[in-house]
């Protein structure tokens, strides 16, 4: 008998769903995010980020079969991803986990993937800095970086 995956042990589609959608209301609402964002209506983004994190968190691998390799560096090297925009895009995802009713072991397990993940996104001229640190010298949690 095999092990559950993390997104089984969470609770599958349906918590990715809510948490993308959470993630999503905030994008919406901040008007810096929203304009890296050509298309009107945000479901199809909100689909493509629900099919990543399903695939990265061990579940179905709808994301590879319909695009192909992830390649999230690539992929995102058209928009000016700036700290300023890693952070709102932080507080966003904090946001919505916070919304998501997880044991704490996932939280945490969740926070540090998008918190590793925001900062590898960072393409900009101030992304020398970019590394474990907001433009305040705290990670987006407050506390002060482990490798400054």
């Amino acid at each position: 008998m095999s092990e559950e995956s993390f997104y089984e042990q969470v609770g599958g589609a349906p918590t990715f769903e809510k948490l993308v959608h959470e993630f999503y209301r905030g994008v919406a609402g901040d008007e810096a995010l929203r304009a890296l964002y050509p298309e009107q209506d945000l479901a199809p983004a909100e689909r493509r980020l629900r099919m990543f994190l399903e695939q990265y968190f061990g579940g179905p691998r709808t994301y590879s079969d319909e695009r192909g390799h992830p390649r999230l560096r690539m992929r995102h090297a058209p928009y000016p991803v700036t700290l300023d925009m890693r952070d709102r895009w932080l507080r966003h995802m904090v946001e919505a986990v916070e919304r998501v009713d997880l044991p704490e072991a996932h939280r945490e397990a969740m926070l540090d993937y998008f918190l590793r993940a925001a900062h590898m996104l960072v393409n900009t001229a101030d992304s020398a800095t970019a590394h474990g640190q907001t433009r305040h010298g705290t990670t987006p949690h407050g506390t002060a970086p482990d490798n400054p």
